[in-house]
């Protein structure tokens, strides 16, 4: 296949022999001896693979790896360098380099690895086209993200589908939690099968007991009798969403039917057998609860064997666009709109907010942009007033509690060093601070002894 190919490297020999070899095979070349500059070219355009250099000034090919991993999954990475130790290969191997080739490299030797590579991103590829036919066939649940966390999420919730193990789904509101449950149960061995969902948060003690367990005729004044939820979802899933707001006396009563796998429901003598997977979730952080005594540890560890944490928008920014653009695509038609596109300046204004409410939120913010919109582009204009006014951040809870001033600081300055691209010195005049300034902050908060 021909590849789009981004060559790093400060020597500039051997930047132009590979540039030469990799060019002759018809691949689209890109080429440049600064790790910085590479960095800009990462985010500017897309790449299929990197070849860097492991040892240059600044930004080295360790750093151009990790970025490639965080933000560019689907990117192959090739280290070159002439410090062949085994140390440096380990290192670049488990950071997910592709391959390791030492210096002086042989030509073919070049030619062989890129290759290797250019077919592991076609099969790669490949399946995926194929996964998204079948859910599309299937009608299964997708999960639209080119995160490379969510990327390495979603390949975790596949390998465990088919366990039929519990699994616990943690994370801030509206980050669809219960989107990644349907997504297990859809990929798992019983995707025939029922999916029941209860928010255990909506209901007291009372009322959540009836709905789980059901009750026999005559269990209460005017009871009539009635399956619960626990027998719909036999041969299936059951979600437990928001779990950590069940009364400790409904957490014993759970922890039994996950332990004995039967029921007894509501004024009944007899218990029966039940074949259900549990998936729970919530946005609290659950070590906490447990540790403060609001949370069964022995109900924890039942549920989670498996711990899935879905990160907030805020935290994936680069998929602002793309579920920006589907949720256009869905609601327009719903609507009777013609809106098909966003501009750059409502796309800016997007990516810039912090989102509290998450992918909710922005779902919500494009429906309403989609409704006041009267031509095919959704403008700055059809966005919440917030939006437009640059002033406002978004202060977010850290793992259920108020984050400190020194967290939100640390976040702010690695957020300008990231639009920055590393650059020390652009990271201070951006931050209206001097460079030595910046030095000491970040001394700190990487020894807070100091």
């Amino acid at each position: 296949m021909s590849a789009r190919i981004l060559l790093v490297d400060d020597e500039k020999v051997a930047l132009r022999n590979l540039e030469h070899v990799l060019g002759k095979q018809g691949h689209a070349i890109t080429a440049t001896q600064s790790g910085s500059h590479a960095l800009e070219l990462l985010e500017a355009q897309p790449f299929d693979l990197v070849l860097t250099d492991l040892k240059m000034e600044k930004i080295d090919g360790m750093q151009i790896l990790r970025r490639c991993k965080a933000h560019h999954p689907d990117v192959e990475v090739i280290m070159i360098t002439g410090y062949a130790t085994l140390e440096s290969a380990v290192a670049a191997m488990k950071e997910g380099a592709f391959h390791y080739i030492a210096k002086p490299f042989r030509l073919d030797e070049v030619r062989q690895t890129v290759g290797e590579a250019l077919e592991k991103i076609r099969l790669k590829r490949e399946n995926r086209a194929l996964r998204a036919q079948l859910d599309a066939i299937e009608g299964r649940t997708r999960i639209i993200t080119r995160d490379g966390g969510m990327q390495k999420l979603l390949e975790t919730a596949r390998q465990v589908a088919h366990t039929g193990c519990n699994v616990l789904i943690t994370g801030e509101s509206g980050t669809g939690k219960e989107l990644f449950a349907r997504y297990l149960h859809e990929h798992g061995g019983r995707p025939g099968g029922p999916f029941v969902a209860i928010n255990c948060g909506a209901f007291s003690e009372e009322l959540l007991a009836n709905e789980l367990f059901g009750h026999e005729k005559g269990a209460f004044t005017g009871a009539v009798g009635k399956s619960g939820l626990l027998a719909a979802a036999h041969g299936g899933t059951l979600f437990l969403d928001e779990v950590t707001e069940m009364s400790p006396a409904m957490q014993v009563k759970l922890l039994r039917v996950i332990q004995e796998r039967e029921v007894l429901p509501v004024g009944s003598t007899r218990p029966f057998k039940i074949d259900v997977r549990f998936i729970a979730a919530s946005n609290r952080n659950m070590k906490d609860w447990v540790a403060e005594g609001r949370f069964r540890q022995d109900l924890y560890f039942r549920l989670n064997v498996v711990n899935l944490h879905i990160p907030p928008l805020s935290e994936r920014r680069e998929d602002i666009p793309l579920l920006a653009q589907h949720f256009l695509e869905r609601s327009a038609p719903l609507m009777g709109k013609p809106v098909n596109a966003i501009s750059e300046g409502a796309l800016a204004l997007l990516k810039a907010y912090d989102f509290p409410g998450n992918v909710r939120e922005l779902e919500n913010i494009i429906e309403r942009g989609v409704a006041l919109c009267q031509g095919d582009t959704l403008e700055e204009a059809h966005l919440p007033d917030d939006l437009r006014d640059l002033s406002i951040r978004a202060y977010r809870h850290r793992d259920g509690r108020v984050p400190t001033l020194d967290e939100q600081e640390r976040d702010y300055i690695q957020w300008v060093l990231e639009e920055a691209h590393g650059n020390q010195t652009l990271a201070a005049q951006m931050l209206g601070i001097d460079r030595v300034s910046l030095w000491r902050k970040l001394k700190r908060f990487n020894d807070p002894s100091e």
